[in-house]
């Protein structure tokens, strides 16, 4: 299992545009890939618990890989949060 800290940075946090290419991002990766706010944890496949952290800018969250590919997974997505997030 591999777990990634990020800030966000984007001004509106996560919104509808960048959460909706989060998860097609997810979704092409077999590990389970989650997503931690403060007491909340959501599966990244969906973007409903994605957008139900309500995640705003300076606000950490917490992403965890688990499975197969979770170290492609990682990189990939560790590299989407830096650049759209």
């Amino acid at each position: 299992m591999k777990e990634f800290k990020y800030v966000i940075t984007d001004e509106m946090g996560i919104h509808a545009r960048p959460a909706g290419l989060l998860v097609k991002a997810v979704k092409g990766f077999g590990s389970s890939v989650k997503m931690t706010k403060g007491a909340k944890t959501v599966d990244c496949k969906g973007i409903m618990g994605v957008m139900s952290l309500g995640a705003k800018k300076g606000e950490e969250v917490v992403l965890t890989f688990d499975g197969e590919d979770e170290d492609a997974a990682y990189e990939a997505i560790s590299k989407f949060m830096q650049e759209n997030l």
